[in-house]
């Protein structure tokens, strides 16, 4: 296996090849650790070389090359994902996208770029040509790429508005790059797109996305403070359903987040001070301030355009999302998460429960989010970590009440989904990776199909740890 690697690594050499170990390991691990269950299982993985290719020719190249000599690829944005999706699990090749960050086509609400734009840069185009922005973004803006975000990422900042990525219009078209003998590119649209959206690389490599524009704002971003957390969910459940208030961010955190992992903000709240950060479009606050004004029990103490705070928070999405638990993690290594989904129409009496059952051991910290045009909420629970046991308690705990787990602490496709085979990604994983070279050990269904999900898969080909 190491003399194919070796032998791709060699008839790749004139490409862009990163040549020090220090830079290969940086660029074989993504976000893995805020999980300290894939901590102690990927913390060793590496790839045994980097290749950056410069235009879609060049990944023909590179997948073409691995393909003759068995060596497995794992794509690779930012590495800004947390679950290991872009962890080279058997080494091998790592390919880089950083080069291909042409924004190429900008059109009233839709935009065509190259995969290894960053989120932030992509915006700053957009915005620039013609005042419009991406209708939804990971908190990871500043640093993560725009493919990446399409192939490891299921919502963010705009899902309160425009409901998840993979829901219908919210990817426009995807241009992807078989493994075969002889590459092939091939263009999805509609019903094709979930053959490659969230599939992690495993089935083939995005070159260019079609993505969806709005108009571009200067959001107002703000601070409401509740004493009581249920009514802190009541005022976000309420506000997400004004229809004539433009919002493009509510987060909710129980006390107390805010006061104990949030420095910026701890000076101007209390511990027992739950919080709620939102963007909301400028022309939309009249109504919001007049929604406001009716509910006594909520308290206005940041906005970004108009405060008094010695030193700003920096931008609300930044608390919000991933990051949450990133600043807790500063503060407490202890600290992990959970994903849950707390559907409409009992999305309140399920988060309330939950909160009952497990505070403060797991602190709740809620997104706003639409299903079906339905306003539910996702939860990016903060967990203090005692044992993987213990989280495993907790996490069946919550599907046993109908919460469910969209489970961070694996590193496979359908364990940290549905723990079902996306038939789709399979078949389309059969005809364009036939060797399953591509991200290998993410899928389990290709892997071993009669695993019963009664315990952790572990990806029996996965580089051994020194």
């Amino acid at each position: 296996m190491k003399d194919n690697i070796a032998a791709a690594k060699e008839a790749l050499s004139h490409l862009d090849l990163d040549q020090s170990e220090a830079a290969i390991k940086s660029k074989s691990r993504d976000f893995f650790w805020y999980s300290p269950v894939l901590k102690d299982k990927l913390d060793h993985v590496t790839a045994d070389f980097v290749v950056s290719p410069r235009n879609e020719a060049e990944v023909i190249e590179v997948l073409k090359t691995c393909y003759a000599h068995d060596c497995p690829v794992t794509t690779r944005g930012a590495g800004t994902g947390n679950y290991g999706q872009a962890m080279p699990l058997a080494g091998g090749c790592v390919m880089h996208l950083r080069h291909m960050n042409n924004v190429k086509e900008i059109h009233p609400g839709r935009v065509i770029t190259e995969p290894g734009v960053l989120l932030k840069d992509l915006d700053t185009a957009t915005k620039a040509h013609s005042g419009q922005e991406l209708r939804m973004i990971s908190s990871t803006w500043a640093t993560a790429t725009i493919g990446g975000f399409v192939a490891g990422g299921s919502g963010g900042i705009g899902s309160c508005t425009w409901g998840a990525l993979r829901d219908l219009g919210n990817i426009i078209r995807l241009r992807v790059v078989t493994m075969e003998a002889e590459p092939r590119i091939l263009e999805f649209k509609g019903e094709e797109l979930a053959r490659v959206s969230h599939a992690y690389g495993t089935n083939g490599i995005i070159t260019e996305l079609e993505m969806p524009l709005a108009p571009a704002y200067e959001w107002v971003e703000m601070f409401v403070t509740t004493e009581s957390f249920m009514e802190a969910v009541a005022f976000s459940d309420d506000l997400a359903n004004q229809d004539g208030i433009l919002m493009k961010l509510c987060s909710v955190f129980e006390a107390p987040i805010a006061k104990d992992y949030f420095q910026r903000v701890a000076p101007y709240v209390e511990p027992g001070d739950n919080m709620i950060g939102l963007m909301i479009a400028p022309h939309s606050m009249e109504g919001f301030l007049t929604f406001l004004g009716r509910r006594p029990e909520a308290k206005l103490i940041y906005r970004n355009d108009d405060h008094d705070w010695a030193r700003t928070p920096g931008p609300v999405f930044e608390y919000g999302w991933n990051h949450t638990t990133l600043r807790a993690l500063k503060v407490d290594p202890s600290i992990t998460y959970l994903q849950v989904r707390y559907s409409h129409p009992d999305h309140a009496a399920l988060i309330e429960k939950m909160r009952d059952e497990f505070s403060p051991e797991v602190l709740q910290h809620l997104e706003v989010m639409r299903e079906s045009g339905k306003v539910m909420f996702a939860g990016l629970s903060m967990v203090k970590f005692s044992t993987e046991e213990r989280l495993n308690e907790i996490i069946q705990m919550h599907e046993d009440a109908g919460a469910m787990i969209f489970n961070p602490h694996r590193y496979t496709l359908e364990e940290g989904g549905r723990q079902t085979v996306d038939d789709t990604q399979l078949q389309f994983k059969k005809e364009a990776d036939p060797k399953g070279l591509l991200n290998p050990g993410k899928m389990i269904a290709w892997d071993d199909p009669d695993f019963d999900y009664s315990e952790m898969y572990a990806y029996p080909k996965m580089q051994a740890a020194e």
